[in-house]
């Protein structure tokens, strides 16, 4: 019985790619957060001189270049309409949103700041994003990082090209769902 419990617990706490609605999907109205894809951890941002300088960043690898195509791909198969994509101005995100959904619109809105990082209201323009109502036949994307969605959405972390879907509440969001970069075949 506690076994039964705890998976219960755990579906409802994590859902997963089979509670995903592709009907209200298709018809928007929702926000899709995307971790940028796989990135290569042995390069870091710290001699960063601005965001264009993607060669003192960490980028994506081949791999994540490759799993942000399918994940356009999928999106395309699925039919699911895409409006505006918002990404951090870094080089990964940015090349996330191009490869996945065809476009990228830089804004530092989406990853926080630039306020010191124990400013309460610092992510407060990703709040303002992630609660604003998107319009019935699109869905915003926000591709961005790990830490900011972490800040104003709480455990679990975000994998790298794990894709939130929130559901706008005016003055607050739900994640509705979470999709992995494995459970984009599964949808239907």
């Amino acid at each position: 019985m506690a076994k039964l419990l705890l998976a219960f617990a755990l579906w409802i706490a994590f859902p997963c790619q089979a509670e995903v609605d592709l009907k209200s999907l298709r018809e928007g109205g929702y926000v899709l957060y995307i971790r940028h894809t796989s990135t290569d951890f042995s390069q870091n941002d710290a001699a960063m001189k601005s965001f264009q300088d993607c060669a003192s960043q960490r980028n994506l690898t081949d791999k994540g270049r490759d799993e942000a195509r399918v994940i356009g791909e999928h999106v395309k198969r699925l039919k699911i309409p895409i409006g505006a994509v918002l990404a951090s101005p870094f080089c990964r995100t940015m090349e996330t949103a191009r490869l996945a959904f065809g476009k990228a619109q830089s804004t530092n809105e989406v990853r926080g700041g630039p306020t010191r990082p124990d400013d309460p209201a610092r992510y407060a323009a990703l709040k303002k994003l992630l609660s604003a109502s998107v319009p019935k036949g699109e869905n915003l994307v926000i591709s961005s990082h790990g830490n900011p969605f972490y800040a104003v959405a709480g455990p679990p972390y975000l994998a790298e090209g794990e894709i939130a879907v929130v559901k706008p509440r005016h003055d607050s969001f739900t994640i509705v769902a979470r999709i992995r970069i494995e459970d984009w075949q599964a949808l239907k």
